[in-house]
């Protein structure tokens, strides 16, 4: 079995610095980091989890709560946290939080006991109590702002809003944005980001719900649009599903009565009938932003910035101007 003097010897070092690479990866050259990486997977050498901890105070686990797994839109932000947490040589632990405050704390203080820091994917605690576990692990929000804490933000509140100028450029002026689930600080964003420029455009924005992220949510919804509407903008990919096969049970054709666009774009959007118009979120690059955030602050930068990464309106065939009384609206 290979040893850490194996490891230096293979990759040139002393075994201090090849110590040094496995288990405090920020103290040391990207070079000898991955030189020093590089010749422990070909000696199969696997640092001990324990001893590291006995020797450094650290464990080399990463903790990253998100609320649901059932939910594709997390798996690339999974994913670009995974990538970032196996080149530094961390172990990232997933628990998931099914948007319960209580069960969120819970969880947050099991990992505590065994991570060196923690993700927080969309966090429902409050301000106050991340504030507080702030200070007592190193922490990274996503998707949630509070104050001057390290955050990474997809900034799908702006996409929206160049999602609803694509709409007011086709002549809809009567549009209607389904919401999301009670407590969710992106969908407050969204909302408020959709109000400002609808009225500054005198369009007309009908708010549904709060409402949760689900097809079943979604087929409701179609129900309950004002009639009046003549576009629609859903919080998630699972509600604009919904509203496709429940609009098509009530007799309103996308989008020749109606539009449909989406703020995140799951690949079954493109296979609908019509393909749906959504927002393409960069989840991979916020997963792999947020963990490296977090390897900063567990380097001793203290961070107090908000990383905001844009969404892209992705046109397809679901939104188009709007038919009143036989003539199609020109703006």
């Amino acid at each position: 079995m290979a040893t850490l003097m194996d490891v230096a010897r293979a990759a040139g070092v002393s075994k201090a610095t090849a110590s040094r690479a496995l288990q405090r990866p920020e103290l040391v050259a990207e070079s000898t980091r991955l030189r020093v990486r590089e010749a422990a997977e070909r000696l199969g050498f696997h640092p001990n989890a324990a001893a590291r901890a006995l020797t450094t105070g650290r464990t080399g686990m990463v903790g990253l709560i998100v609320p649901t797994l059932s939910n594709p839109f997390f798996a690339p932000l999974v994913t670009g946290a995974q990538r970032e947490a196996e080149e530094s040589g961390h172990h990232l632990l997933i628990a998931v939080s099914e948007y319960d405050d209580a069960r969120e704390a819970a969880l947050a203080d099991r990992l505590a006991e065994q991570a060196d820091g923690l993700i927080m994917v969309t966090p429902v605690g409050t301000d106050s109590a991340l504030r507080e576990r702030s200070q007592r692990l190193p922490l990274v929000l996503v998707d949630r702002q509070v104050g001057r804490l390290p955050a990474v933000v997809a900034d799908t509140a702006t996409g929206l809003t160049q999602l609803l100028d694509h709409l007011l450029d086709l002549g809809h002026h009567d549009i209607a944005y389904i919401s999301g689930p009670a407590g969710s600080w992106a969908d407050q964003q969204r909302r408020a980001a959709l109000a400002e420029r609808a009225a500054q455009a005198a369009a007309r924005l009908h708010v549904l719900g709060p409402l949760p992220p689900t097809f079943d949510a979604g087929i409701a919804a179609a129900r309950d649009l004002p009639r009046t509407a003549t576009a629609v903008l859903a919080y998630n990919s699972y509600l604009a599903l919904g509203l496709l096969h429940g609009l098509l049970a009530v007799n309103r054709r996308v989008p020749e009565d109606i539009s449909l666009a989406a703020a995140d774009d799951l690949s079954s959007l493109r296979a609908t009938t019509p393909p749906v118009t959504a927002l393409d979120v960069p989840l991979d690059e916020v997963g792999a932003l947020a963990f490296t955030r977090l390897i900063d602050l567990l380097a001793g930068r203290r961070l107090t910035v908000t990383s905001h990464l844009p969404s892209r309106p992705v046109i397809r065939a679901s939104t188009a101007a709007p038919v009143m009384s036989g003539v199609t609206a020109v703006r």
